[in-house]
């Protein structure tokens, strides 16, 4: 299986659904109760714990790491269950959502107004995943353990295009 070296700036209206790509470069972990915290500290002004414009983030809960690794199993999460949040992170400028399985209609639609890319990885490789980790800093939210926020360095993760901003989705059968 081939697979093109994508930098993090890739540019969405030269992506297409099916494209493999190998990622590089900063995305964010974020799972459900990190995304209902982020959504409720929006909602009362607060911040975010990082710079949606232009982010990535990956539906995902590490796994403690074991000495002298960087971060343990770090395998994709299902993403609709992050679909009711979604509208919200991409109209704030989050540009690439990271995980696995179909997304809704309504959040497909969301992904194609503002311009977003929703890539896949395949379930069951966590620790192959991990191996692509160059480095990895707790970034919100320790209290939620595996689903605390994480600033993550990639290089070369592999992924697939499953949702591209022409409404392109790889989980349709007519393609």
């Amino acid at each position: 299986m081939k697979f093109d070296v994508v930098e993090l700036s890739l540019k969405p209206e030269k992506v297409r659904i099916g494209l493999k790509i190998y990622l590089s470069g900063i995305i964010y972990t974020a799972r459900d109760a990190a995304h209902k915290r982020i959504a409720g500290n929006l909602k009362k002004g607060d911040s975010a714990p990082f710079n949606f414009l232009g982010a990535a983030v990956y539906y995902c809960g590490p796994s403690p790491s074991k000495p002298g690794q960087i971060i343990g199993a770090c395998g994709p999460t299902t993403s609709s269950r992050m679909d009711f949040w979604t509208p919200m992170i991409l109209e704030r400028g989050v540009k690439i959502l990271i995980g696995k399985g179909k997304r809704s209609a309504e959040t497909n639609a969301a992904i194609v107004k503002h311009k977003a890319l929703y890539l896949i990885a395949t379930g069951g490789i966590a620790a192959l995943l991990s191996q692509t980790i160059v480095s990895a800093k707790m970034k919100a939210f320790e209290d939620l353990g595996p689903e605390a926020v994480y600033e993550l360095e990639v290089k070369d993760m592999p992924l697939i295009v499953a949702t591209d901003i022409y409404g392109g989705d790889i989980f349709k059968k007519e393609r």
